[in-house]
């Protein structure tokens, strides 16, 4: 019985043998996982999109991530040397032009003012004595002109006299004596004299007249003299209060009170709130870039909201010829980089308005311009002119 079985239990076996490469070639010839042709599909639908997409800006976009908020900064310094006795700004504090922000003692300043004036109100006095020495030695040049025309008056009547007795003392009639005669010669020579010294007194009377004129107007220039200086010496005193120059916020402060400053010493910074965007693109992306178009700004600083400027200008120069040391190619040394112009990008006043404070000099900047804009001839004109 054992035996009879035996064929009938080994046939089975053979059959699994046999049936295990065909079961093995049938497991080889199973379609691919639907879910790792979904992903494939997927990933390539998106790199498809991707380079589109990429394709689509490169064609009519500009990006540069090399972009700025820029604006005006005012340092502010002392033209005056002197203590810092007061600081009346904060650190960010907003002020407006005029403003005081610091004061020095005015102590050595309003003492030259002083000694100045007391200089000025010497002098004028002075001024005053010379005035009456002018009218003095008017007076006495007036005296010595009434002397001269007496003396001429004299004069006139002694050469009377004179002709008269000559007239009746001659060879035919002898109506006077000689000594009458010789009298009135005499007479007459006197008159002369006496007329020639009043005409020298006169003329020493009228050249003293025109030297205490002149003394007069050497200490009237004088007095002109020390107004200038005193005009200056209140000026060097109102410089001990240090004002605004613009209205803005102020920043960089090293003024502390009790400090001694020197003229020219920066002693802090106000910025303007009115800002701007420098951007600097590639000049192979300014072909198709003109002023008024439109640009969309993201701020590092404020993620999320969507800036809007306009292209105001174009630099003059690559930023490169503005460098400390520029490249010299004449050497021979010579590698072509592409350069980068900076381009002046207004912001919209709302926008400065809303993130004052928030929107700062130094910010990094994403500016993004589409080429395809068409900017009209009256809105470049009016941004030149706003520019």
């Amino acid at each position: 019985m054992a035996e009879a079985h035996t064929p009938a239990e080994h046939k089975p076996a053979a059959t699994t043998q046999a049936g295990a490469p065909i079961q093995g070639a049938a497991q080889g010839k199973a379609p691919p996982n639907k879910r790792v042709l979904a992903v494939v599909g997927l990933i390539a639908l998106a790199a498809i999109g991707a380079g589109g997409r990429m394709w689509y800006k490169s064609h009519h976009y500009v990006e540069t991530e090399n972009a700025y908020v820029t604006g005006r900064v005012h340092p502010v310094s002392a033209r005056v040397a002197g203590v810092v006795t007061r600081v009346l700004v904060d650190d960010n504090q907003m002020v407006k032009a005029g403003d005081v922000i610091a004061e020095l003692d005015p102590a050595d300043h309003a003492v030259r003012v002083e000694q100045i004036e007391a200089q000025i109100a010497s002098v004028q006095q002075q001024i005053g004595q010379a005035g009456a020495q002018v009218a003095q030695v008017r007076a006495q040049a007036a005296a010595a002109g009434a002397q001269v025309r007496q003396a001429e008056a004299q004069l006139v009547r002694a050469r009377q006299d004179a002709e008269r007795f000559g007239q009746l003392y001659s060879e035919t009639m002898k109506a006077v004596s000689k000594a009458e005669v010789d009298a009135s010669s005499a007479a007459r020579a006197g008159a002369v004299a006496d007329v020639a010294a009043r005409r020298e007194s006169a003329s020493a009377a009228q050249a003293q007249v025109t030297a205490a004129d002149a003394a007069r107007d050497v200490l009237k220039a004088q007095v002109k003299v020390l107004q200038a200086q005193l005009k200056d010496a209140s000026q060097q005193l109102a410089y001990n209060r240090i004002v605004a120059p613009v209205a803005g916020r102020v920043g960089k402060r090293s003024i502390e009170v009790g400090a001694r400053v020197q003229p020219g010493q920066q002693l802090l910074a106000v910025v303007e709130d009115n800002v701007w965007v420098v951007a600097n693109f590639k000049e192979t992306q300014l072909a198709r870039l003109e002023p008024g178009q439109q640009v969309h700004l993201e701020v590092d600083a404020l993620p999320g909201k969507d800036l809007v400027g306009r292209v105001d200008s174009f630099s003059p120069a690559s930023g490169n010829q503005f460098a400390l040391l520029p490249a010299d190619n004449a050497t021979g040394n010579f590698t072509k980089i592409v350069q980068r112009v900076p381009v002046k990008i207004t912001l919209d006043p709302q926008d400065v308005k809303k993130y004052a404070g928030r929107l700062v000099p130094g910010m990094s900047v994403v500016a993004e311009v589409a080429l395809d804009q068409k900017v009209a001839h009256t809105q470049t004109a009016s941004a030149a002119q706003a520019h």
